[in-house]
């Protein structure tokens, strides 16, 4: 997994080099396989036996520039010529990026186009070579125009391979500002274990940070809209099977518009490893990764066409045998009962936990979207998934386990990113189907029983306290620590093995 150092500090406060954070995840059962700079300076000190590779950006040599006017090229219509300003000056900077071409000619731009900008002598990657091949920016002349400096590309500062067009940072972005300063980062690959699910999100590795560190986690907090109207009447939701499907939460989000997200928001989706498609899509990707639930989001007035103009009924159901689903990657396929499906009274939409249909995906024209977030069987997912040769995010996540608990507070931040990226208003409540409330396991453990494992009596007091800074809820009575699992450590048994769990 990849992980973004900018996205982790937003949920924890972090004071160590690379190299200590590295050591500090590695101890705590993650181990970093690699670092990549993403314009942070080289680690530095002491020989460490760390993987890094990257790229580095000068800090008085790549800078956030604004671009006041696009204007043709006099001799070549692919090329046009950038007013810019760094800070320090004025320049004319040529380039030939397709996303400017709408600006070309229009004369002063009314609000001026944040950039990425490296002067002459600035070592950048060649977006023009496969690979990452580094190159230092040099004086030439193209066409006819001298150039000197240039406007990056992802592909040339080492963000990803995108180099169709050049980056268009966020209007926040301080003209002047050394581009390492505004958004330097790095990217941390991890190993997960399989019965480490609960890592596979920024949250979950900020938690495992906490928990070493002493350092509190900052969970958000996401609330809905009070001023928004109530989704009672809107959409109904039965579950034929609670344990195949223990919850299923619905929001529903109207009047948004799918835009381009944030450029902050794009860059840690590409960091992490994803392509960004539209606000609504990123949100939903955006906030699997932050939390772990995966999401899914229908577009709601497709469902009510299929309702024939009523309100839908989503249904969760096993497959009958031969039952039949076109997914998002355009591919038919023949189901078997174990597998977990979504449908509304027209039909099946979805495989559950593994992969939309494409009856009622969202496109460009979607305006209304109700948002799933549900838990699944962990089996069955996994079962669909290795059947059907059919890999993906939320497949990998729910066919390992999900706790039902992390469902709304995933569906409240999703639903709060999508109309703050894409307009439009949300419900100020949601459905919430929760047949069979989770039970977290009860666990009872004494300084016998460390003395007798571990070699060492730990009282009491000092066992509440280890587990308490890992999230478990104790009581101490005694000799005897009685702790309640947290929802994200679904690796605890009960009883005995539930002891020897805690002790590993």
């Amino acid at each position: 997994m990849q992980i973004p150092l900018s996205w982790l500090k937003d949920y924890i406060d972090i004071d160590l080099s690379l190299e200590e954070l590295a050591r500090a995840l590695t101890n705590a059962g993650l181990e970093v396989e690699e670092i990549t700079l993403v314009g942070l300076p080289q680690l530095g000190g002491a020989r460490h036996e760390l993987k890094v590779n990257g790229l580095s950006w000068e800090p008085d040599k790549i800078v956030v520039a604004q671009i006041d006017e696009v204007m043709p090229h006099p001799n070549a219509d692919r090329l046009t010529l950038c007013r810019l300003q760094d800070g320090t000056g004025e320049y004319v900077v040529l380039t030939g990026a397709p996303n400017l071409f709408e600006y070309k000619g229009v004369g002063p731009l009314p609000k001026p186009l944040k950039v990425a900008y490296a002067k002459e002598g600035a070592k950048i990657y060649d977006g023009h070579q496969p690979g990452q091949v580094l190159t230092t920016l040099k004086r030439a002349k193209i066409r006819g125009v001298e150039s000197f400096s240039m406007v990056c590309s992802e592909k040339e500062l080492g963000i990803s391979e995108e180099h169709e067009g050049i980056i268009l940072l966020d209007d926040d972005a301080p003209t002047g500002m050394p581009l390492v300063e505004y958004m330097g980062d790095a990217v941390l690959t991890l190993s997960i274990l399989p019965n480490m699910i609960r890592d596979a999100s920024v949250m979950g590795v900020a938690r495992e940070l906490a928990a070493v560190t002493g350092k509190p986690l900052h969970k958000p907090q996401p609330v809905l809209d009070p001023n928004g109207p109530s989704i009672a009447g809107q959409v109904d939701i039965r579950i034929t099977d609670p344990t195949l499907n223990p919850r299923f939460v619905l929001g529903l989000a109207r009047g948004v518009e799918p835009r381009p997200s944030p450029y902050k928001v794009q860059r840690r989706l590409r960091l992490a490893g994803m392509r960004p498609i539209n606000s609504i899509v990123d949100a939903t990707n955006y906030v699997m990764l932050a939390t772990g639930q995966p999401l899914h989001a229908f577009d709601y007035d497709v469902l009510v066409r299929r309702a024939g103009g009523k309100a839908p009924t989503i249904i969760t159901r096993a497959a009958q045998p031969g039952e039949k689903l076109t997914t998002l990657d355009d591919v038919e396929r023949t189901l078997e009962p174990y597998t977990i499906m979504v449908c509304d009274t027209a039909g099946s939409l979805s495989l559950a936990g593994v992969m939309g249909g494409q009856e009622s995906e969202v496109t460009d024209a979607t305006r209304n979207v109700l948002l799933e977030a549900a838990s699944w069987n962990f089996i069955n997912v996994r079962r669909t998934s290795t059947y059907l040769h059919l890999n993906s995010e939320a497949g990998y996540r729910f066919g390992r386990g999900v706790h039902p608990e992390l469902a709304p507070l995933a569906e409240k931040l999703c639903l709060a990113l999508m109309t703050e990226w894409g307009g439009g208003q949300m419900t100020r409540d949601l459905v919430d189907a929760y047949p069979q409330p989770a039970v977290d396991p009860t666990v009872e453990l004494t300084p016998a029983d460390t003395l007798r494992i571990l070699g060492v009596a730990i009282p009491a007091q000092q066992i509440a306290s280890i587990l308490e800074r890992l999230e478990f809820t104790c009581r101490v009575e005694g000799e005897r620590v009685i702790a309640t699992t947290p929802p994200h450590r679904l690796d605890i048994g009960e009883g005995v093995i539930g002891k020897a769990d805690l002790l590993e």
